[in-house]
């Protein structure tokens, strides 16, 4: 897959939307992609991270990789799927 087609894929849970992928964040040594920058949804900031965001500026935070599906089952029709529950998202999702 380019990157050109996960930019703007949401981002799913099995029950919940979690955002939009707005980047790609890499390891500069070992040239592997290590996080998804993520503009997250306004449920997201507030029920897993607690954080109410500011009225013109949309939160984003960082989503390590290894929180995706492997190979194909990370990518459905719906977008990219997280094999995380709801409930996990805070340990994957990171400020920038």
């Amino acid at each position: 897959m380019k990157f050109s087609q996960l930019v703007d894929k949401e981002i799913f849970t099995k029950e919940y939307k979690v955002g939009k992928i707005k980047d790609v964040i890499i390891d500069p040594d070992n040239w592997k992609v290590t996080h998804l920058e993520v503009e997250i949804s306004k449920e997201t900031s507030e029920e897993i991270l607690g954080i109410k965001p500011a009225l013109l500026k949309t939160p984003r935070n960082k989503l390590a990789i290894s929180a995706l599906e492997k190979g194909d089952a990370c990518c459905s029709a719906r977008g990219i799927e997280l094999k995380v529950s709801k409930g996990q998202l805070g340990i994957y999702l990171r400020p920038l």
